[in-house]
Formats: structure tokens, C-alpha cells, sequence
């Protein structure tokens, strides 16, 4: 039977409209206790809507160093250990998220149907766990227990130290997303990523993605946000037969300012790099920049658009000894998402799209991705979701559920 790209995309949006259909005929009740809210013993909604998606509140707490802006913190959850330099918690407090999936994609090459039908249960299975060591001082880590079937280890893993010398100054230390700044992968509703932040340019390591390092952030008092993150440019690579991570004697520098005006928030980022690469006899290097704007625009608490756009340069990405290949590439994402009944309901629709076009053509990427969303509880959302990948002329359909307990 062959299939033309209508039929195709008609079939996608019939079966998200089932699983939309089949989602909202389900009772409306709903609550929910992962790590921190057992803590507090409060609802996941106070910081999230939906999970993993973050409302201001929850940005507040995280950059509180995961403590409650606005109230002390639970005695009972802390020993009296008599002892002022020692707070102790009682428990160690841990939180289980799963993501598992149905899959189909589709393309049609030389009048042959390509697609692949898999179940991907479970796609990614990890292990997160955040408090405090002071309370001034907190932490947070996850371990990918298992990501794409095998053991990914570390991935966010800092340390946080909040309001240093009496103002909105704090440091963190470990290892985070380049992008955090500015949108954080980790937080997005979608399958589909924010391809923008992943792609790397021939043999250089660096991208916006995992890096170990140190972050500075600084909340002016007239709402100028700044953020400075000093960092290897080697991502989250095993350490080399020398013990040493960086695998040259370089480091990266973002530079982030973010300003908000009412429901608008704008940005802009510029990122300085070096890499060096060993070959034969000698050093060769690339020198790499970036620069981008971005901007968040909230209507209300039913409808958030989010958007960016950025360029990077790299001056000779494949190190090579003569003719060296310079490579522009720009890139972007736009995301709208819609909380159809207000932050405080169960169904959500988001539209992504994003958008790499480079010099060098492999890392040309362009794609359209609606997806549908519903809280079965507050720590267990399902979603139906159709991404249409342009380069490939290829469909993908993702079902399945993020549950986190």
C-alpha cells in the first residue's frame, strides 16, 4: 500500500485527536508527591504547570537553592545535631522520573515506505535528588539509570550557593547545561529537543548542551538578570588516560542579560571559545563565538510563547593543516504553549519549531512538532505528539507517559 504525505499527516492528527479523546473522558482528580513536595508537603502545581515545566514560583525556589523563598524550612525535616556548621537531613530525599513511549516514523523514498515501529518502554529512567547543606548552601544531581537502554550516568550534578555577600549573587559549581540560562532542555514538555542548543561543528566538542563548570548569577536591583559561566567546552566526556576532563588548556566563557518588563522577557548571550586537536606533530585550533537574543512573552496563565535565535561562528572546526574551513551557523526554536483551562488544568497543547542551517550541510535540521498533553495525575502526564522533520521529508508519531514519584 503506498501512502502520499497527506495521508500521512491526517493519520498523525487522527491519532492524537484518540488519545486527546480517550484523555479527556478520564475523571478529573488529580494530586501528586515527588521529592521536594513531599518535603514541603505541598503539590507539585505550586512549582510546576505541568511537570517538568517550571512557573515562576518553582524558577524562585530553584534559584533560592532549592529552598521555599518565602517560608523557613521544616524543622522536622533536619536532625538537631547541636552542632550550628552541621544541618542534617533526616532523609535522604530522592525522586524516580520514567519516560516510556510508543514510536512510529514514516518517510517515502524512491516509491518505498521507510518507517519503524518500536516501543521504547522505558525510554529514560533516572534517579534526581536536591536539599540543603546550609541554608544558604544547596545541591541538586540526577543519574540516568538507564537512557535509551543503557547506564548514562551524571548528568545535572552542582552545587549552590546562594545570595553570597548579602546580595543577589549566587555561584553554582559542578556540571549543567550550557543553555540553562537561557531555556532549559530538561524542562520542555516535548519529545522533540531544542535542537538549536545540541548541534556541535566538526571535531570541536563545545555546544550549548552539558558542560562542567562554574555559573555566576546576579539579580540587579532594577531587574537586569546576569549570568556568567565559565566552562571546560568539552561537554560531559569521560575524563582522558591523564585523569584530566578538559582536553586542552583553554576555557569558554558565556555572558548572559535578561531583562523582564511585565509578561515580556528579553535576552541576549555572547559565548567565547577555544578548542585545540592534536595532529601529527603539532597543535591546530579553532577559535568559536556565538551570540544570540531570545525572549518569553506570557499571556495571562493559559498561553507562553518562547523564542530564540542564535549564530556561531567557527573559524576551523575540522583542524585542518591547510585551507582551514570557516562555518557559520545559525539556529533557532519557537515554542507556544497553551494551558487550554489555565496553569491550574490538566490539558496542555504545545507547538515546536525549530530551525539549524549551517555551512556545512550535514547539521541542517528544520522541523515542526504539535504536541498534546494531559495530567492522568499531577506526576503522571500522558501526551500524543507529530513532529513533521523536513530535511528527510520524514513524519514521527510519539506516545506514551512522564510519570515521576
Amino acid at each position: 500500500m503506498k501512502y502520499t504525505y497527506d495521508k500521512c499527516f491526517v493519520l498523525c492528527i487522527v491519532l492524537v485527536a484518540l488519545v486527546a479523546t480517550v484523555i479527556l473522558a478520564m475523571p478529573d482528580r488529580a494530586d501528586a508527591i515527588p521529592a521536594f513536595a513531599r518535603k514541603y508537603r505541598m503539590s507539585c502545581t505550586t512549582c510546576h504547570a505541568p511537570a517538568p515545566r517550571l512557573k515562576e514560583y518553582g524558577e524562585d525556589f530553584a534559584g533560592n537553592a532549592f529552598r521555599l523563598p518565602d517560608k523557613e524550612e521544616p524543622k522536622r525535616y533536619f536532625y538537631d545535631t547541636g552542632d550550628d556548621l552541621l544541618m542534617l537531613q533526616r532523609e535522604l530525599p530522592l525522586a524516580v522520573r520514567l519516560d516510556a513511549y510508543f514510536y512510529w516514523d514514516y518517510r517515502e523514498v524512491n516509491d518505498r515506505i521507510d518507517d519503524h515501529w518500536d516501543l521504547k518502554t522505558p525510554w529514560a529512567m533516572k534517579l534526581m535528588s536536591g536539599g540543603n547543606l546550609a541554608s544558604w548552601i544547596g545541591y541538586y544531581f540526577y543519574f540516568y539509570m538507564s537512557e535509551r537502554g543503557e547506564v548514562a550516568g551524571i548528568e545535572d550534578a552542582y552545587v549552590h550557593f546562594n545570595n553570597l555577600f548579602g546580595v543577589d549573587l549566587d555561584c553554582m559549581a559542578g556540571q549543567f547545561q550550557v543553555s540553562d540560562p537561557l531555556f532549559k532542555r530538561e524542562l520542555r514538555m516535548t519529545y522533540e529537543d531544542y535542537e538549536c542548543y545540541k548541534f556541535k561543528v566538526g571535531r570541536v566538542p563545545s555546544n550549548l548542551a552539558y558542560d562542567r563548570g562554574i555559573m555566576l548569577t546576579y539579580g540587579s536591583p532594577v531587574g537586569l538578570d546576569v549570568a556568567l559561566e565559565v566552562v571546560n567546552g568539552n561537554g560531559k566526556e569521560e575524563a582522558g588516560s591523564n585523569l584530566i576532563f578538559d582536553s586542552d588548556d583553554f576555557k569558554n566563557v558565556l555572558l548572559r542579560l535578561s531583562q523582564a518588563a511585565g509578561p515580556v522577557r528579553v535576552g541576549w548571550f555572547g559565548y567565547l571559545g577555544k578548542t585545540q586537536y592534536w595532529r601529527f606533530d603539532h597543535w591546530e585550533g579553532n577559535i568559536l563565538h556565538y551570540w544570540g537574543v531570545d525572549g518569553t512573552i506570557d499571556f495571562g496563565d493559559r498561553i507562553q510563547i518562547n523564542g530564540q535565535f542564535l549564530e556561531r561562528y567557527d573559524e576551523n572546526p575540522f583542524y585542518y593543516v591547510r585551507d582551514p574551513m570557516k562555518v557559520m551557523t545559525r539556529g533557532g526554536m519557537v515554542e507556544v504553549i497553551w494551558a487550554v483551562n489555565g496553569e491550574m488544568g490538566r490539558p496542555f497543547v504545545v507547538f515546536l519549531y525549530n530551525n539549524v542551517e549551517s555551512e556545512y550541510g550535514p547539521l541542517d535540521y528544520r522541523s515542526e512538532t504539535l504536541n498534546f498533553s494531559y495530567l492522568l495525575r499531577r506526576n503522571l502526564r500522558l501526551m500524543a505528539e507529530t513532529t513533521f522533520m523536513e530535511e528527510g521529508e520524514k513524519w514521527r508519531f510519539v506516545s506514551g507517559f512522564t510519570a515521576a514519584f
